[in-house]
């Protein structure tokens, strides 16, 4: 198997971007990405740490759940979770950031990339309470690009067509893959039950 090695062998593979691609990134937030981002209910984070190891995390909540700060701003407030903070800990050495917003039925994303710090500002914090609770923190990203994304892998995959969606039941439960994987001494509908419990406990 070949690989591509420079950036001159995959231009001259694949066609030159359409100037419409090119024209419509921005750099800053304009009301189109600001009411994108107010019915938005998912964000998917793109990093990646000092030495080039890459992350994605999700991130969501009702739609709104993150707050446009000013035309260049946005921040990301973080829910509790499993505490592996590969996100976090990766913003800490280095800023750099993708983000891709996300609205059920919608072919079409939202895309940013910038810069973002971690911040537990008591203010801020206070602002993305949910039932008296604060996020442990909020991620706020400093956008150096703002485009929308084409539709084609979402029309390509079906991803919001029902009918295409294979049943629950085909795919083993988190609990018994994790048996497998780590060997719990629990049963895996032990572990379903847990995990379920802890949804309910800390989902904020």
């Amino acid at each position: 198997m070949e690989f591509i090695t420079s950036r001159e062998e995959l231009r001259a593979h694949y066609k030159p971007a359409s100037e419409g691609s090119l024209r419509k990134e921005m750099r800053r937030l304009d009301h189109h990405s600001r009411n994108f981002i107010a019915n938005c209910p998912f964000v998917l984070i793109g990093s990646s740490d000092e030495n080039g190891n890459a992350d994605v995390t999700p991130k969501g909540d009702k739609p709104g759940f993150v707050a446009v700060l000013d035309d260049f701003t946005v921040a990301i407030p973080d829910r509790p979770g499993n505490n592996r903070l590969d996100t976090i800990e990766n913003i800490l050495v280095n800023p750099a950031v993708g983000l891709l917003f996300l609205i059920p039925g919608m072919d079409e994303t939202l895309r940013i990339n910038g810069e973002a710090r971690v911040t537990i500002d008591d203010g801020l914090r206070q602002r993305f309470a949910v039932e008296g609770k604060r996020p442990l923190g909020v991620i706020v990203v400093k956008a150096k690009a703002v485009y929308m994304h084409c539709a084609k892998a979402f029309m390509r995959s079906r991803l919001w067509q029902p009918e295409t969606w294979q049943p629950r039941a085909a795919m083993p439960t988190l609990g018994q893959i994790l048996k497998d994987q780590i060997a719990f001494a629990e049963t895996a509908e032990a572990t379903d039950r847990r995990l379920a419990d802890a949804y309910r406990e800390t989902m904020w």
